[in-house]
């Protein structure tokens, strides 16, 4: 029972690791909390059942077809509603922006596809393993092995690629590598990209796993995302994968021991315990302002 729950938890804690991704990479270097971020990976999901229903082509390609979609979604966001208000107004009135983003997204969708529950086609055979005592299934498999690759190689391209190293340097200080040469504003859209790319991995692999789609699914999803990346240390891709498998692995804890009543609650109650006694979150720096 504990083994079959923890690996439930971390199935679903590797797709919150990969909203909170976006969400961690964004503010790392812009300061923003985009909040539009769970929208983008509900239109993902859908991107994915377009594919996969209407244009016939395989999950893998489906997947990849959602990735690409959600890329260009990203670049567009950040081009029209934040690029603008970047450097010329208050944090706020980006943040404003970005509520503003979410709201129009899930209201589309709502106008393309109503608000019904669409059920995606069996496109993973229904295949189960025992190990022991343990009961998996392939999907279970591929949305872990799938999560690391992505996760692991998000990592190598921060770390040893010369795009990660401009990343890397407008997370320090954007006016200073504006100086240096480096184009901020095509580093900002490369990272709302992958971001995005991320969650609508994430959103193709929820909605298959719980063969569900629906224009409001990214709204909860993205909220314990965020309560996700602010546990793992907001800034910190590390504390992203981290806070993403705790967050699941807690909720299906919680779920199975307490109360499926408590599911939505144990997110925020992290959140808030987090804010109160780490407000840095488990690796990010306390950093102290000079006045």
């Amino acid at each position: 029972m504990f083994w079959e729950q923890l690996l439930n938890g971390l199935t679903l804690g590797s797709t919150y690791a990969l909203i909170a991704l976006g969400y961690t990479m964004v503010y790392g270097i812009v300061q923003l909390i985009n909040f539009a971020h769970g929208e983008i990976y509900m239109f993902g999901a859908f991107a994915g059942l377009f594919l996969v229903s209407f244009c016939g082509v395989n999950i893998v390609l489906a997947l990849l077809g959602a990735m690409a979609f959600c890329m260009l979604l990203g670049m567009l966001i950040e081009r029209i509603a934040y690029r603008p208000l970047r450097g010329k107004s208050s944090r706020l009135s980006a943040l404003i922006s970005a509520i503003g983003v979410s709201i129009f997204l899930s209201t589309l969708m709502v106008l393309l596809a109503e608000t019904n529950t669409r059920r995606y086609p069996d496109v993973v055979p229904n295949h189960s393993f025992h190990l022991g005592s343990l009961d998996f299934s392939l999907m279970q498999i591929i949305i872990l092995l799938f999560s690391a690759v992505l996760m692991v190689g998000l990592q190598l391209m921060v770390q040893k690629t010369r795009i990660g190293k401009a990343m890397r340097a407008c997370s320090q200080d954007l006016d200073a590598a504006y100086l240096m040469g480096i184009n901020v504003n095509r580093v900002i859209s490369f990272t709302f990209a992958v971001g995005s790319a991320l969650a609508a991995a994430g959103g193709v692999m929820v909605a298959i796993y719980y063969n569900a789609v629906w224009p409001y699914m990214g709204t909860m999803a993205g909220l314990k995302a965020f309560s996700a990346a602010v546990l793992g240390g907001i800034g910190s891709i590390p504390g992203a994968m981290i806070g993403g498998l705790s967050l699941g692995v807690l909720e299906i804890m919680g779920v199975a021991y307490l109360s499926s009543s408590y599911k939505d609650a144990i997110a925020f109650g992290i959140l808030i315990l987090v804010l109160l006694i780490r407000p840095q979150g488990l690796l990010g720096q306390k950093i102290s302002k000079k006045v």
